[in-house]
């Protein structure tokens, strides 16, 4: 039983080995390689035994056959076959070959699972040093990807602020063209204004000076005598006026 687990421990070793090696390669290639299509390598347990050194698989090649006594049957007849036409001579070698057996059997059902698990441990532990790097450097580059995501997402986050400064540059150049727009309109209305109302003041002193001309030239053309003709014939007007109301 020990040199059955010591054998498999060493090819579980080997195995482990070729299996870091191939993801060592890959991890080379993490972008090429496709853990879909290309699942990684995973260790191989032990198959089961009987009897402690018997595989399974042949009880189950018997079982098919034979039953369940079959596999115990063949052995039993076997031994009984090699006993008694002496092919295999009981000579003091077979009772130390037997006392040997028996120290094995009690040895590996003893301390077998223990020392088994033990040897697990050791390669599970060798396995995880060797793993150490590789989880370290995806956990890395899985910081690097979210960092780079990070970083697009704050270049995104930029983009916009610059495209929010532009419409406010926009904005205010807008806000001072319509300014000086209105500025120059009133600056505009208001000459304008000045220009109407000086007109309008020139209009209404050339108005008044030639009021003022006419009435002085016909009080120069009136003479006293039609001044009084004038008034009594106005006094006259109103006589009759008010002779008939």
């Amino acid at each position: 039983m020990l040199s059955r687990i010591a054998l498999r421990s060493v090819a579980g070793r080997q195995s482990a080995t070729t299996a870091l090696v191939a993801r060592g390669s890959a991890t080379d290639a993490v972008g090429e390689r496709d853990e879909k299509n290309f699942p990684r390598p995973v260790r191989g347990e032990p198959g089961k035994v009987r009897l402690g050194f018997i595989p399974e698989e042949w009880f189950q090649f018997f079982h098919s056959k034979t039953g369940v006594t079959g596999p115990y049957t063949f052995g039993v007849g076997l031994g009984t076959y090699l006993f008694s036409k002496e092919i295999y001579v009981m000579e003091h070698e077979y009772y130390t070959g037997l006392s040997i057996l028996v120290m094995v059997y009690y040895a590996s059902t003893r301390f077998g699972p223990k020392i088994a698990q033990w040897l697990d441990k050791e390669v599970d532990a060798v396995e995880n040093n060797w793993n150490e790097g590789r989880v370290e450097n995806v956990k890395f580059l899985e910081q690097s990807i979210e960092e780079e995501k990070a970083a697009q997402w704050r270049a995104q986050g930029q983009e916009l602020l610059i495209e929010a400064k532009k419409e406010n540059v926009l904005l205010q150049l807008e806000a001072a063209y319509r300014e000086r727009l209105m500025s120059a309109y009133t600056e505009v209305k208001r000459r304008l204004d000045y220009q109407l109302e000086k007109s309008n003041m020139e209009r209404r002193i050339a108005q008044k000076h030639m009021v003022e001309w006419i009435v002085a030239n016909v009080m120069k053309a009136i003479t006293p005598d039609q001044e009084k003709q004038t008034l009594d014939r106005c006094i006259a007007d109103l006589s009759a006026m008010a002779a008939r109301k």
